[in-house]
């Protein structure tokens, strides 16, 4: 019998900003470790990042979500509207898959928040951290009676379409800690789960802390996100570095941009991109930091243990929640974009007195080795069922 080679799998990020990206890397890493062959699929500029990380691995292009986030209330409710539209591009997603494993040998999949990449020829993986989706919708209690009702109705068919589709898959893997040490907090923590199999696989990132020396009066920008709101909130901090006396990094969050750089001043360097590495460098040595509170960026700056300054995406109920929650908890300080003050937000977020917590070890070791282990196990069952089987 023709002996099995390494165990195939295919990983495919979210294109709604980097941050499914990023996060997929220590995955693709402990996948590779453990001698797994790992094909990446992608959209847009998630392929630039991806190659330069894994530039041995074979790439496939999967068609993108192309979601554009508005702001406001508007959001929340274009959001809900789009849901056919979103119904329409897991089908199309999934028609894809059924191609590829025609194509391509792949035993099982890893799918970061892509819906539709399940079938019943592989073990397949939905990754995320919100298993409760706070939509926003009915949350106002400045709001009618009415429409709190038809938010509370809305907040209930997005959890029953949510569980629906990660209910096709084998099984559900969540980037959080389960106590006292969630960082998505009720994100993560539904008080109903989808009916397979979650594990909690802790925190994880591309970055390492090391105990470099910091920058003093040193400021670091990350920009980053789905457009418009990436420029809108570009254009704000452009506007306010003009003058500004701090040593300032901006990184743009534009992987493959062809666009050039914009020059503000002496003692401003603005990059369309950085490499990990040298991302990594600038975040344990800048003394602060401004970036979205996207779930991505904050699991990067607890690994960094780094306090920084959270700006919420306008309307993304998924920030804004996690945005409060971490500055309730002292973690970080959250301030909203409306009205954004640089030099005000460094003030405040000086005198605000931030800890650190002490998070407890990934378990992605453990995880995807039982991941590997499982499939393997399949793979033995069904050449067993088979044996002396003439065709």
């Amino acid at each position: 019998m023709m002996e099995k080679g390494p165990v195939s799998v295919l990983v495919a990020p979210l294109d709604w900003g980097l941050g499914h990206a990023t996060r997929c890397i220590p995955i693709i890493k402990e996948l590779i470790y453990q001698g797994a062959r790992v094909i990446i699929a992608t959209s847009s500029g998630q392929k630039t990042l991806l190659k330069l990380e894994f530039p041995q691995l074979e790439f496939l292009e999967i068609p993108g979500y192309d979601i554009r986030y508005k702001w406001g209330t508007l959001l929340k409710w274009t959001l809900f509207f789009n849901i056919p539209g979103l119904l329409k591009q897991i089908r199309i997603e999934n028609k894809w898959l059924e191609q590829i494993l025609l194509h391509h040998k792949i035993d099982a999949i890893i799918s970061d928040n892509r819906y539709g990449l399940f079938n019943s020829k592989c073990f397949s993986v939905f990754i995320t951290h919100q298993l409760y989706i706070q939509s926003g919708l009915g949350s106002n209690k400045k709001i009618g009676s009415w429409q709190l009702k038809v938010g509370s109705w809305i907040n209930r068919k997005i959890m029953k379409w949510h569980f629906k589709f990660i209910s096709k898959f084998s099984e559900c893997w969540v980037h959080d800690q389960e106590g006292e040490f969630s960082v998505a907090g009720l994100l993560s923590h539904s008080p109903v789960t989808p009916p397979i199999q979650v594990k909690y696989i802790g925190i994880l990132s591309r970055f390492h802390h090391s105990e470099k020396n910091i920058e003093k009066n040193s400021l670091l920008i990350l920009i980053s996100g789905p457009e418009p709101q990436r420029t809108e909130f570009e254009n704000i901090l452009f506007k306010q570095l003009v003058g500004f006396p701090m040593k300032t990094f901006v990184v743009r969050g534009l992987p493959g941009a062809n666009q050039s750089i914009p020059f503000i001043q002496d003692g401003i360097k603005i990059f369309n991109h950085l490499s990990s590495h040298e991302l990594n460098e600038l975040l344990n040595s800048s003394e602060f930091i401004i970036a979205r509170s996207g779930y991505s960026t904050i699991m990067d700056l607890l690994t960094l243990r780094k306090n920084a300054i959270l700006v919420p995406t306008r309307g993304q109920t998924e920030q804004e929640y996690l945005g409060q929650y971490i500055h309730e908890k002292k973690w970080m300080y959250s301030v909203s974009q409306k009205n954004f003050n640089l030099q005000k937000a460094i003030y405040a977020f000086e005198k605000a007195e931030l800890v650190l917590p002490v998070t407890p070890d990934t378990k992605l070791r453990n995880v995807v080795e039982d991941f590997l282990r499982g499939i393997n196990s399949r793979y033995s069952n069904h050449a067993e069922e088979n044996k002396g089987v003439k065709y």
